[in-house]
């Protein structure tokens, strides 16, 4: 605190807050610089596992993507600019909420979420992914 005298009637005290500005603004510039480093994912080697089997449910439609990327619903072939037209006037599927989506190893991963986005923006809520289980080493 620095005291100074007004016109001699006697001692004012004020409060010198230019060492607080100073710590303020280092303690700003040091979370701007590492806040971006926070929010940086860490590289990490997932273990590999086997899951347990899960039944199918043999009444829920079937979404089959096939390794020459044409897309079945059900039986039916579906043409992938009409797919989303088609899920969301399926009766079925509207009142089930609810597909498995089964594609062939070989299609792009792209493909595949391009697919599951249509299927999500049909207003379908739930999606199960069917796989092989691995085989026995």
């Amino acid at each position: 605190m620095a005291f100074t005298t007004g016109s001699g009637k006697g001692p004012v005290s004020e409060i010198n807050v230019t060492p607080l500005v100073d710590v303020m603004l280092v303690l700003l510039i040091i979370f701007m610089v590492s806040a971006p480093m926070m929010t940086t994912g860490i590289e990490v080697d997932l273990p590999s596992t086997r899951a347990p089997r899960m039944e199918i449910d043999e009444e829920k439609l079937l979404l089959t993507i096939t390794s020459e990327r044409k897309v079945f619903l059900g039986e039916v072939e579906v043409p992938y600019d009409r797919l989303e037209q088609a899920l969301s006037t399926n009766e079925r599927l509207q009142r089930e909420k609810e597909i498995y989506v089964q594609a062939d190893e070989v299609v792009p991963y792209g493909f595949v979420t391009k697919v599951m986005a249509l299927v999500r923006r049909a207003g379908i809520e739930k999606m199960g992914l069917v796989t092989d289980p691995l085989a026995s080493e």
